[in-house]
Order: C-alpha cells, then sequence, then structure tokens
C-alpha cells in the first residue's frame, strides 16, 4: 500500500496546475510537443493529488502531510 506524503495544500497546488495545463492544451495555446508535455504533466499532477502519494517525495524521504 502507498503511504500518504502529500498534504492538503500540496494536493491543491498540484490540481490547480493540472488543470491549468490541461486547458492551455485543449485550448491550444500549448500545441505540438510542448502542449503533449503538458498533458502527460497535468495527468501525473492529477493522479498523484487523487492518491496523495508522490514517488519523488518518497525517494528522498520526504513530505508535506502534517503529522
Amino acid at each position: 500500500m502507498l503511504k500518504k506524503n502529500m498534504g492538503i495544500t500540496d494536493r491543491i497546488i498540484r490540481l490547480i496546475l493540472a488543470a491549468l495545463f490541461a486547458v492551455l492544451y485543449y485550448t491550444g495555446v500549448a500545441g505540438g510537443t510542448l502542449g503533449i508535455i503538458l498533458l502527460v504533466l497535468a495527468f501525473i499532477l492529477a493522479l498523484t493529488s487523487l492518491l496523495s502519494f508522490c514517488p519523488i517525495y518518497a525517494l528522498f524521504k520526504l513530505s508535506s502531510l502534517k503529522k
């Protein structure tokens, strides 16, 4: 099981960024390779936010979760 390592503020910021990246892609502001990269980043940010788990945080033993 994944151990949560993300606090609520971190999760909200990631969801906002994911939504912004998706909007930039779907409105055509960011197209081509940049658009695809932003869309992939949006997916990753949304997924980690929904799971409350960031693999990079785990790798470096970091946490934004208040104890």
